[in-house]
């Protein structure tokens, strides 16, 4: 039994509901995978935010329809096509892909599309070289902190400083002092 309109149009919907919460969209062949083997593509996605729908091509279509933004992924809706909606991390997602990939020996990487773009199978290999949001967010910590950390030395190191130069101030002004008695005593030694 196929399905209705309607249930055609809330697939539709949301599709286009996915899409317009993605930064990325791959397009990939999944013909021959068994629907443990989804299970745990799904599985694998879900911690980089990623979702990954198996809808017809002509539905897929139909949501892109309009949107600038995915228009090119009309170039690669043909065969057995499942969709991974990248939200945020893509890296991450890419990774989870790839390592299923590895795995399964099964599907087949398309493209995929990001800002009105389309992305060509080395252009997502690029993507998924790039350090994950939470690797980026540690190296910046990590930058912050080094900065944070020197100015605090910095700022400790100037009462200390101060105290020195002030410390050798003085002991020049004793310095001086001393010369000075003891050029006087001199003086006066030499006076009688």
């Amino acid at each position: 039994m196929g399905r209705t309109i309607e249930d055609k149009k809330a697939i539709v919907a949301d599709l286009k509901v996915s899409l317009s919460e993605s930064t990325l969209a791959l397009v990939i062949e999944y013909q021959g995978l068994t629907v443990a083997e989804i299970t745990d593509l799904r599985r694998r996605l879900r911690p980089s935010g990623t979702v990954c729908k198996v809808a017809k091509n002509t539905l897929m279509g139909i949501a892109i329809e309009g949107e600038e933004k995915w228009q090119p992924m009309s170039e690669l809706l043909k065969g057995s096509s499942a969709f991974l909606l990248v939200k945020e991390d893509f890296s991450g997602a890419i990774k989870a892909y790839q390592d299923f990939q590895k795995a399964s020996k099964k599907t087949e990487l398309r493209g995929g599309v990001m800002d009105g773009r389309l992305l060509k199978e080395p252009d997502v290999k690029v993507l998924g070289d790039l350090p994950s949001k939470e690797q980026l967010m540690a190296q910046i910590a990590g930058a912050i902190n080094a900065l944070a950390t020197k100015i605090a030395v910095g700022i400790n190191e100037v009462p200390g400083s101060l105290a020195r130069a002030l410390q050798a101030v003085s002991d020049k002004d004793k310095g001086d002092n001393a010369e000075s008695d003891n050029a006087e005593s001199d003086n006066a030694e030499g006076e009688s």
